[in-house]
């Protein structure tokens, strides 16, 4: 199986689900369930129950959709998490802390060396859990603790540098403009220096804006007033200087407008995603989710590995300041209801009627 392949087109037709299923998959779980008509229940791809015979065989997007068609889960639901599934998930949460709690990021034969594992086995486990890959989530969470030691009153540069595990200058500026998107002294003077690039334009969804930094795709607001959008955006670097979008910029926005109009058409435009590694594992879960379909929260939880996280979820999809590009309308509640979204509900319902009819 090419586990390279993102989940979403790995386990797209039936005929592969049946493969994951056959193959008791665990990294087929989270992405579908199968059902069995002879028995009137359903499994995650990797359950230990006995293999049904094809043609009695069923497959939905999340144990909702089962259940909604009148299935239950089967009883071996809550012992198919085996206590080999229950180690790796110990092992990713100790390999967690070893990243969080070291000054510089730990690589990641070093990582799966305390671990007792391959590499390629432990970078593939992590992933599976998490979302991220490890050197992902080391990124993310140093960038968390570099955020947090400059935006703290009083403190320099130098000092932020050693809060964040940076031990040398020459490694420090090297990094840390590109996890910042701006050189640090700039970050922390609220973005003095950075040139922020921006537009805005009308789409049926009312006015939107898109603005763009050095590092790609910043903020793609969406709302009624486009005054109110460039003071929204603004208030994120108070001293950014911020340039009116030209022609060629303009090209841009005309394309994140066309995805809105017709989210068939795709789309793939490089994002300056600042966030904190829980965060940015929640992301990249919604840009898991392919147009015309959904997710819960729930789901999305269960997904990254924090199947307990469900409000620290619905937290991260709030914090999501990029629209349609992390696709934060495509998460509903458990019942299927439109749960809050940043840009209002009827924008949400809009997109997943336009991204349905595209399908």
């Amino acid at each position: 199986m090419n586990t390279t392949e993102p989940a979403t087109t790995r386990y797209a037709t039936d005929d592969a689900r049946w493969r994951a299923v056959q193959a008791r998959d665990e990294a087929a779980d989270g992405h579908f369930v199968y059902a069995v008509r002879t028995t009137g229940v359903y499994c995650r791809p990797s359950s230990s129950a006995r293999l049904p015979r094809r043609e009695n065989v069923e497959f939905f997007g999340t144990a909702e959709d089962a259940e909604a068609a009148g299935y239950r889960p089967s009883r071996r639901a809550s012992g198919d998490r085996t206590s080999a599934s229950a180690q790796r998930a110990a092992l990713v949460a100790r390999a967690c802390r070893v990243i969080e709690a070291a000054q510089a990021p730990p690589d990641l034969e070093t990582l799966a060396a305390g671990l007792g594992v391959s590499p390629y086995h432990f970078h593939r486990m992590f992933k599976a859990e998490t979302g991220l890959t490890p050197k992902g989530y080391a990124r993310a969470h140093r960038a968390g603790r570099l955020r947090k030691a400059l935006s703290a009153p009083h403190v320099s540069v130098t000092q932020a540098m050693y809060e964040a595990g940076f031990n040398s200058n020459s490694r420090f500026y090297e990094a840390s403009t590109a996890l910042l998107g701006m050189r640090a002294r700039d970050y922390r003077d609220g973005g003095a220096g950075e040139e922020i690039r921006f537009a805005v334009g009308q789409c049926a969804l009312g006015a939107i804006l898109v603005a763009q930094s050095r590092q790609g795709i910043c903020a793609i607001l969406l709302g009624d007033d486009p005054d109110a959008l460039a003071r929204d955006v603004q208030d994120r670097f108070t001293k950014a200087r911020f340039v009116g979008g030209d022609p060629e910029f303009e090209q841009l926005v005309a394309q994140v407008v066309g995805y809105v109009e017709a989210p068939s058409v795709g789309l793939n435009l490089p994002l300056d995603v600042r966030g904190t590694a829980f965060q940015e594992r929640v992301w990249q879960a919604l840009r898991e989710i392919p147009p015309g379909a959904t997710a819960s929260y729930t789901d999305i939880a269960a997904r990254i590995g924090a199947p307990k996280s469900v409000r620290a979820v619905a937290q991260a999809c709030a914090a999501n300041l990029i629209a349609v590009a992390i696709p934060c309308h495509r998460v509903v509640r458990r019942d299927g209801g439109l749960a809050g979204y940043r840009w209002g509900v009827e924008r949400k319902r809009e997109l997943l009627q336009r991204e349905a009819a595209g399908r």
